[in-house]
């Protein structure tokens, strides 16, 4: 039977703040909008964590029966990979977390938009077991579309347009059009996290089959693809900030802007691909430290009177 400790290491708790940053924007905006509600928020972020524990679980089986999980992997030893977990137990983990899931899920959504749509309640019940069924058949099933290199586009839809547009509109009741370009800085910036990933465990693999991005591009085009994604995820919210100002408080996330050029320049130079591994953490890091300078600057916005 797995102990405890492996399944806080299937859970890879060094995930949680990149799947959190796309909630905490969310919440931002609609503090920026005047319209955000505690109960709400803290059910969101109970939501996103279980739900991303569920999509790490269902990494670690889909994998594991594929064998892209083995000796020659660059990156942290998984835990069904091991033996410390097995095959059953983790369905069992997929089950138990995948129903909580639907829980909070449900009893987020009803007490954020029961009472304004019946048809917005069903359509987020809908979003939220969509994102279950994607985490799911990223490695699992059959045609697992993670091996096809559609992992990015899963990653910008729900690590960013869907959390932080949905969470604001859970908050606010409405959604607007300009909420889609922070969430498009999320987004990019968690894809660039899975791009670094995809790039450490190219060789391994190409050699077991999966063909992600850089395993279809290769090296070089790699990097300038994560390029693009940092800088365009920058260039959005520049774009929102600027055509939303009320107070230079706003700019307050431009201090992490040194964070990411630094690793970026450092990854754009590395060669061996086993050194990547410790820039997977700090982007998602410094995507955590620039989605709580945004809230902080919208709350020093208003607090000063500039909103």
């Amino acid at each position: 039977m797995a102990s405890a400790t492996s399944w806080i290491r299937a859970a890879r708790l060094r995930t949680l703040p990149l799947a959190l940053s796309g909630i905490f924007m969310g919440c931002g905006l609609a503090l920026f909008s005047q319209a955000f509600q505690l109960s709400v928020s803290v059910l969101a972020v109970i939501t996103a964590t279980l739900i991303q524990i569920f999509s790490n679980f269902a990494n670690d089986y889909g994998d594991s029966l594929r064998h892209t999980d083995n000796k020659h992997r660059l990156g942290p030893t998984r835990t069904v990979q091991s033996g410390e977990i097995g095959k059953e137990e983790i369905e069992v983990g997929m089950a138990v977390v995948g129903g909580l899931c639907l829980f909070f899920g449900v009893w987020l959504v009803h007490d954020a938009v029961w009472h304004i749509s019946k048809a917005a309640f069903a359509g987020f019940i809908l979003v939220g077991v969509l994102s279950l069924v994607a985490a799911y058949f990223y490695t699992a099933g059959k045609r697992a579309y993670g091996y096809v290199g559609l992992g990015d586009l899963f990653v910008l839809v729900f690590f960013g347009l869907v959390p932080v547009a949905g969470v604001f509109f859970l908050n606010t009741g409405y959604l607007a059009w300009e909420v889609f370009l922070p969430a498009l800085s999320i987004g990019l910036f968690s894809t660039g996290v899975l791009n670094l990933n995809n790039m450490r465990d190219a060789d391994n693999d190409r050699n077991s089959g999966k063909l992600t991005l850089p395993v279809r591009m290769g090296p070089s085009p790699s990097r300038v693809y994560h390029s693009l994604l940092i800088g365009c995820g920058w260039l959005a919210a520049l774009a929102f900030t600027a055509s939303h100002l009320h107070s230079h408080w706003q700019w307050l996330f431009l201090a992490t802007l040194p964070l990411f050029a630094r690793d970026l320049f450092r990854v754009i130079r590395i060669r061996r691909a086993r050194e990547l591994d410790p820039f997977l953490k700090r982007l998602a890091l410094s995507t955590l430290a620039f989605t709580l300078l945004f809230c902080v600057g919208v709350l020093m916005a208003r607090s000063s009177g500039g909103i």
